[in-house]
């Protein structure tokens, strides 16, 4: 499944085994947007039509024995080989790879083409990993594919690329700055007992920014120490 934009843009390929669980992904919100406006252009590459003999083999039992299956280097290797450009970043989704930032979606966010390969069973051969350009972790938890992951890095991608979503709205969103977003309210001003703070209605464009501010400091001081500390050093140890 290929999905092109009409010029030369962004490019994201995803090896795997599952191109249809992205069907759903691609047809709707960003990255449908990115791919219709073309500002991205996406493109899954089925592992199995690179397996090999007749039955399109992709995994093997490891060596030394253990539990489960491994993904074979020889399919993963042809399918880097076919897909892969001179700028191309090959990206390995593993537990022990670096652990996923907004930082690390906005450097990514400006390379011209990425292939990421998506992991099964019980993971990859490990001389896989000299055939890549990267590893990212999402966290310290196991998921049942890598395709999940994948999705949610792509999203993270997509969606600061210019003209995809507001440059507002970015700039308002967690981890911005290494902050928490600020609380927020809509309708009605009073549920339950539950009010809207004042200031919010205020008018007080000047008041509404500095509240938004120190709810956005509280809020990381109190869940995200590790982020209040790195805003406290960006912004040479103020509050």
């Amino acid at each position: 499944m290929i999905l092109k934009s009409k010029k030369k843009i962004n490019s994201i390929k995803v090896i795997t085994l599952f191109p249809k669980l992205y069907e759903p992904f691609i047809e709707n919100g960003p990255m449908k947007k990115a791919i219709e406006n073309s500002i991205v252009n996406f493109e899954t590459v089925y592992l199995k039509d690179f397996g090999l003999g007749k039955q399109k083999q992709v995994d093997d039992t490891p060596y030394g024995g253990g539990a489960g299956m491994l993904l074979m280097i020889e399919p993963i290797d042809n399918a880097i080989k076919k897909i892969k450009t001179k700028k191309s970043k090959v990206i390995l989704i593993t537990p022990d790879g670096e652990k996923y930032s907004n930082d690390m979606a906005k450097k990514l966010s400006i390379e011209e083409d990425l292939i990421f390969v998506s992991g099964y069973y019980e993971g990859f051969d490990d001389r896989v990993k000299n055939i890549i350009d990267m590893e990212i972790s999402i966290g310290d938890y196991i998921v049942s594919r890598g395709d999940f992951p994948i999705l949610n890095i792509v999203d993270s991608i997509v969606r600061l690329k210019d003209d995809v979503i507001s440059e507002d709205s970015i700039i308002e969103e967690s981890f911005n700055n290494n902050l928490l977003e600020y609380p927020q309210y809509t309708k009605p001003r009073n549920y339950k007992n539950m009010k809207v703070p004042d200031v919010l209605i205020s008018g007080n464009h000047k008041k509404i920014d500095e509240f938004r501010l120190n709810e956005s400091i509280k809020k990381t001081k109190n869940r995200r120490k590790d982020l209040y500390y790195k805003y406290k050093e960006q912004n040479n140890g103020s509050k």
